[in-house]
């Protein structure tokens, strides 16, 4: 894994216009300055509750949604995009380099397509490839990669389950030869058995074509598993980031500390340890003041109710936005 980052944000922000009334209009801020660097062949997580705005960062740095605020911008070494003005030739160029893995794998296929088809659409709709011959001799290879076989090529989507239809997915998102992939929830609609079978073959996937991925999840084991690195998502912004090891071994902010404490544990002697958090997330249309996180957290003080914490250094590559961090680290018992 390259320390070059693909993906580097600064101060990224995602809002929508909502409507509004004799007030003004509302604007529900679902990235909210965000800064994010994803090494170069790296696999990245990005975790939080629903609503944290863990896809709308996904599909902001897809080019799915508009960003409104801050700087995005992709380098792969052969090309570079400032992705908050990219149009035009260059956003077509872009659809080639960068993709997207869906999320259900029973809704994201056309059950009137061939799984042939299915896998060549992108090279035909991008114009990749100079003819069928060609075409076909893609998809075969893709297909074989992605654990499919010949004979799985001229069946409909219908004919396979919930594993074999998310590696079409697969196969459809790496056609096209993409350094970027961005994976959201895409074990989330599978058995637990199947989850681990396609979670190996991103990485195997990842290994071989040097793909850079960026993993959306709010399965904390899933993401222990896989990722290299993780970055804690809260009401839009990001909380906490980390090499997947550190970050599992001693998370620094309250939201983070919590999340982890409700992963399951086989020890008897460690069940019934989860931290509840009271509460629901806020709206994004009417966020707190201060420390998003205040409404719920137990070692909140007036001071955060009124200051909004940045990311700060906590360690060899590790940052996390909390007044009461290295307070709370010094009061843990050794």
């Amino acid at each position: 894994m390259s320390e070059t980052p693909l993906i580097t944000t600064r101060g990224l922000s995602v809002g929508f216009n909502i409507g509004g009334s004799i007030f003004g209009k509302r604007i529900l801020k679902a990235v909210d300055k965000v800064n994010l660097d994803i090494p170069l062949g790296s696999f990245y997580g990005i975790v939080g509750e629903s609503g944290s705005g863990k896809t709308t960062l996904g599909r902001a740095l897809l080019k799915a949604v508009p960003i409104t605020g801050g700087e995005a911008r992709y380098d792969d070494g052969e090309v570079s995009y400032d992705l908050t003005t990219l149009d035009g030739s260059e956003l077509k160029d872009y659809r080639k380099r960068a993709q997207l893995i869906f999320q259900d794998p029973y809704a994201a296929l056309s059950p009137r397509m061939t799984v042939r088809d299915i896998i060549a659409e992108p090279l035909e709709v991008m114009g990749l490839t100079k003819g069928r011959e060609e075409t076909d001799k893609r998809v075969r290879e893709i297909a074989a990669k992605c654990r499919l076989n010949l004979e799985h090529l001229r069946r409909f989507p219908h004919a396979f389950s919930g594993g074999q239809r998310q590696r079409i997915s697969i196969a459809r998102a790496l056609v096209s030869g993409p350094k970027f992939i961005v994976a959201d929830e895409s074990v989330a609609a599978l058995d637990v058995s199947i989850q681990a079978d396609v979670l190996n073959l991103l990485k195997e996937l990842q290994s071989d074509l040097g793909i850079t991925f960026m993993f959306i999840s709010h399965d904390l084991s899933v993401v222990a598993h896989t990722c290299d690195h993780v970055a804690v998502m809260y009401l839009g912004r990001l909380v906490e980031t980390a090499p997947t090891r550190a970050i599992f071994e001693a998370p620094r902010h309250p939201y983070t500390k919590a999340l982890f404490s409700a992963i399951p544990s086989l020890d008897p002697d460690e069940r019934g340890g989860a931290q509840k958090l009271e509460g629901e997330i806020p709206s994004p249309t009417n966020q707190p003041s201060g420390c998003k996180f205040h409404t719920r957290c137990p070692h909140v003080v007036d001071h955060c109710r009124k200051v909004e914490p940045t990311l700060e250094n906590a360690g060899s590559e590790h940052e996390v936005a909390c007044h009461r961090w290295k307070e709370l680290l010094a009061a843990m018992p050794a």
